[in-house]
Parts: structure tokens; C-alpha cells; sequence
């Protein structure tokens, strides 16, 4: 094929997982602003009895941000499917779990737990836009969209585990 033909034929449009994965990152910002700004880190003492520094918290999150987006890159741009794998277990425990966690936290304790808002508004429909997308594309078998979101849920309990109860211990 010429140099004129190539540029002739209409450019594939990018998959709509491809583009939509870069929502994660966009809504993850937001929700460490709103748990920071909201006292996240003092809820989880006075709350769950855990410890957590605003240091820390600060620190854990640019950490889980760089690889959120390192992952959202290779996604996007070697997309396969290991990349949508790793990428997905990373963002359903960030984002989905991280939802469900606010939520069950709040009507547990009866008290808001700070970054709610932005999981149910930024959270929970990014990530359902992103499973669709995975699901419909077949980005990943169904199968192994459920391993990677049960991988998720997985790391979840690990942050809440380690990051809420054994920081301080």
C-alpha cells in the first residue's frame, strides 16, 4: 500500500475501552481531594480504630496513582490482554471496591465516610462505563474479567488491612 492510499483509508476509530479507561485516573484525583480534604485520615482513627498520618495517606495515594496511570497507559496503548487484565484488578480495587467500601462503611457506622461522595458520583458509573466497554469490546473473557475483578477485591482488603489497621501497629 502507497503513502496516498494509506492516507486515504479513514483512520479505525479507538476503541471505546481504550479511551474510556482514561476516566480512572481523571476520577481517582478528585476522590483523594475529597477524602483528604474531609478528614479521611482522622475518620479512620476515630472510626475504625486504625491509624493513618496525613503523610501517609498523601504518599499511599501518589503511589497508587502512578501506577494507576502507568497501568491506564499500557492499556491504552499496547492494548492486549494482559494489559486490560493487570489494569482492571488495579482499577476495580481503586474504584469499585473503594465504592462499595465508602458506602457499606457509612451505613455500618452511621457516620459519612469521607470521599462517599465522590465514589458514588465519580466511581461507581466509571467504573460501570468501563466494564461495559470491557465486556462488550471482549477486551477480556467474561472469566477473566471476573478474576480480575475479584483480584480487585482482593487488593482491597489488603489496603484496608495493611493501610488502615497495620500502618500504625
Amino acid at each position: 500500500m502507497s503513502a496516498i492510499d494509506a492516507a486515504k483509508t479513514p483512520a479505525q476509530p479507538v476503541p471505546r475501552f481504550r479511551r474510556l479507561v482514561w476516566l480512572m485516573p481523571a476520577a481517582f484525583a478528585p476522590h483523594i481531594v475529597e477524602e483528604y480534604g474531609t478528614g479521611f485520615p482522622v475518620w479512620v482513627e476515630q472510626t475504625l480504630g486504625g491509624a493513618m498520618t496525613g503523610g501517609a495517606f498523601l504518599l499511599n495515594n501518589a503511589v497508587f496513582m502512578l501506577i494507576l496511570l502507568s497501568l491506564t497507559a499500557w492499556a491504552a496503548w499496547r492494548p492486549s490482554p494482559v494489559s486490560a487484565f493487570a489494569l482492571l484488578s488495579w482499577s476495580s480495587g481503586n474504584l469499585f471496591w473503594n465504592f462499595v467500601f465508602h458506602l457499606v462503611t457509612t451505613v455500618l457506622y452511621d457516620r459519612y465516610s469521607p470521599g462517599l461522595m465522590t465514589a458514588v458520583l465519580l466511581y461507581l458509573p466509571v467504573s460501570v462505563a468501563v466494564a461495559w466497554a470491557a465486556l462488550n469490546e471482549r477486551v477480556l473473557p467474561r472469566a477473566a474479567f471476573a478474576g480480575a475483578v475479584s483480584i480487585g477485591g482482593a487488593l482491597m482488603l489488603l489496603v484496608i488491612w495493611v493501610g488502615l489497621y497495620r500502618m500504625g501497629a
